[in-house]
């Protein structure tokens, strides 16, 4: 494929992932996911548009479309606050394919942290946490610790004990138990660390979308909302508020962009970028819901209103694979292991 094809097959599957949202995931579906529901319709819709697989290489089932583009979908399910796995469907694919691994179908689930062995006799025992739709998941993806090293393993559904949990947001995010199971596995050709970093470079994505459509409603219900004779967004300053918003979100949209180019890459820079993007992200998440509950008031956390469904998710996403302080750790000591000749060279590759 050329530059041209690959870049309007991305736009495509936007657009496709777009409508679908706008005009599927209505505030009853949200009702019942909130209930614990899973709207089988909605996730087979996604699956028959290639959505969750956009991500995957054709012999594998995808589009071939480069991962960037694909990982950009996530912006457009951040946009719509989506509560579904499409986020860690889609890292769990990339992950296996990476191993050489068969990908189960339906959806998918990977471990943020875990405790996993996997013994001589291919049986794996141990634990795992924050796995977000777990107990709605067909397989899990773990890193569990083999005799000659980390192994890649997707555990069957079936096989494990969950205990239930949810995030800030109110979306499953489930603990998982597993004891003396055999399950497929293959040699990683990657370590824990990578493992995060591409999990959070996945948020990334989806709180760059969701404070573009934060930033959009905001800036609407302070042009609607009128007070002392005139609409909110005539003060200034309201006006200054909104104009922060909107940089927050430009903001955090380009860092997503740096770490969705990371994950393409999946080299050296993928721990700094990530690291860079996911503190930038959850700053901006932060403050840009902050302000838009400023503006909108006391309505905004009602449940009848549909800001509270963004800002929830904004706060669980900026919590899921690490927020700012962990991922600026890293990049400081990664930062220091550069050295002086390093520091600038370091700072300006992005």
């Amino acid at each position: 494929m050329t530059d041209s094809h690959t870049d309007d097959a991305g736009a495509s599957l936007r657009e496709t992932a777009d409508r679908l949202l706008a005009d599927r995931l209505t505030p009853q579906a949200r009702a019942a996911v909130a209930a614990g529901q899973w709207p089988e319709d909605l996730w087979t819709l996604l699956h028959e548009n290639g959505l969750p697989a956009a991500i995957l290489p054709e012999a594998a089932g995808g589009f071939g479309v480069p991962v960037a583009d694909a990982l950009s979908l996530l912006t457009v399910a951040g946009a719509h606050a989506l509560p579904l796995p499409l986020a860690d469907t889609m890292l769990a694919g990339l992950l296996l394919s990476r191993a050489g691994m068969e990908i189960p179908a339906g959806p998918l689930a990977v471990a943020q942290g875990s405790e996993v062995r996997l013994d001589a006799a291919g049986r794996v025992s141990g634990h795992a946490w924050g796995v977000a739709f777990g107990r709605h998941a067909r397989a899990v993806v773990v890193l569990a610790e083999g005799p000659g090293g980390p192994v890649l393993v997707a555990l069957p559904r079936d096989q494990l004990t969950v205990e239930p949990g949810t995030d800030i947001a109110g979306d499953p995010s489930d603990a998982l138990r597993v004891e003396s199971v055999a399950a497929d596995g293959a040699p990683a050709p990657f370590g824990a660390a990578e493992l995060r970093a591409a999990g959070a470079a996945t948020r990334a994505l989806m709180i760059a979308g969701a404070l573009s459509a934060v930033s959009a409603m905001t800036v609407a219900y302070a042009c609607e909302r009128r007070q002392f004779g005139r609409a909110i967004g005539q003060f200034q300053a309201v006006q200054q508020n909104l104009a922060v918003l909107a940089g927050q979100a430009a903001s955090a949209a380009a860092a997503a962009d740096l770490a969705a180019e990371a994950v393409a890459a999946w080299g050296s820079g993928l721990l700094p970028a990530v690291a860079a993007a996911k503190i930038r992200t959850g700053e901006a998440a932060g403050q840009g819901a902050a302000i838009a509950h400023q503006i909108h008031g006391a309505i905004g956390f009602t449940a009848e209103h549909r800001l509270h469904h963004f800002t929830g998710r904004l706060r669980a996403w900026r919590d899921a694979f690490g927020r700012e302080a962990e991922w600026a750790q890293r990049l400081g000591r990664h930062l220091i292991a550069a050295g002086p000749d390093g520091l600038w060279p370091a700072i300006t590759a992005a």
